[in-house]
C-alpha cells in the first residue's frame, strides 16, 4: 500500500512512518507537517491512501479532503484525530472520507484500517459513530437522506451491519458466503434505499433512524 502522511507533529509523523514502514506492507510515499504539504504530495505521489490528522496548521484535515473532492480526486482519505469531535466527524462524512480513527489505536489496528479503505471498505470508530448519531438525533443537524427511506431486506441489514463494522465488499461476502459482485448489488441497494450517496452516511443514517437495532425487515 502506498501511502502518504500529515501531521503538524514530528514525533508523531515520524512514529507514524517507521510503524508503518514495519510493517512490511507499506510504502510511505510522502508525509507533511502542514495542510498545503499534504495535498501537495498527495497531487504528486497518487497514493492508495492519505493518512491526515484532522488539526493541521494551513488547512486542516477536513480542509485537504474538500479540496480532494473539489477537484475530483478520488483518494481515500483515512483522518486521524486525538479528539472525538463530532463535528468534525459529521463534516468528514459529509466529504465522503473513507475512514475515522482516534490515535490511541495500535500499529496493527492502523495498518488494518489501511488495508480496509484501500480494498474499498469504510472504517470508522464505533464509538465516534454513535456520538455523532446522538448528536445528529439531539440537535437535528441537517443531513442529505431520503426521509422516508424504503425497508432493507434481511440479507441488506446483514451488509450494513458488516458495513458499520468497516468491512470491504469482498471480506462481507467472504462472511456472508456470496460473491463480491453480489454484495456490491445489495450496497447499492442499501444506498439508493436509504437515499445517501456513499457508505458512511448510510452507516450514520441507519443509525440515526434506529435500522440497526429493529427486527429485520423480510
Amino acid at each position: 500500500m502506498r501511502v502518504v502522511i500529515a501531521d503538524d507533529q514530528t514525533l508523531v509523523r515520524q512514529g507514524i512512518r517507521r510503524l508503518l514502514e514495519l510493517s512490511g506492507c507499506v510504502e510511505v510515499v510522502g508525509d507533511a507537517e502542514d495542510g498545503p504539504g499534504a495535498l501537495r504530495q498527495i497531487r504528486e505521489t497518487r497514493p492508495d491512501v492519505a493518512l491526515l490528522d484532522v488539526r493541521m496548521p494551513g488547512m486542516t484535515g477536513l480542509e485537504v479532503t474538500r479540496a480532494l473532492r473539489d477537484a475530483r480526486d478520488a483518494t481515500p482519505v483515512l483522518l486521524l484525530t486525538t479528539f472525538e469531535d463530532d463535528a468534525a466527524l459529521l463534516e468528514a462524512t459529509r466529504l465522503g472520507i473513507a475512514g475515522y480513527l482516534l490515535k490511541d489505536v495500535g500499529a496493527d489496528q492502523l495498518v488494518a484500517a489501511l488495508r480496509t479503505v484501500v480494498a474499498g471498505g469504510t472504517l470508522i470508530v464505533p464509538a465516534a459513530v454513535e456520538r455523532a448519531a446522538r448528536t445528529i438525533r439531539k440537535d437535528g443537524v441537517a443531513f442529505e437522506a431520503s426521509p422516508h427511506p424504503q425497508p432493507l431486506t434481511a440479507r441488506e441489514l446483514d451488509v450494513l451491519r458488516l458495513m458499520v463494522a468497516g468491512y470491504s465488499n469482498r471480506e462481507i461476502g467472504e462472511a456472508l458466503g456470496t460473491a463480491e459482485g453480489t454484495v456490491k448489488n445489495q450496497a447499492s441497494s442499501i444506498l439508493m434505499k436509504l437515499g445517501v450517496r456513499d457508505r458512511t452516511r448510510a452507516v450514520l443514517k441507519a443509525l440515526e433512524l434506529g435500522i440497526l437495532t429493529s427486527p429485520p425487515t423480510k
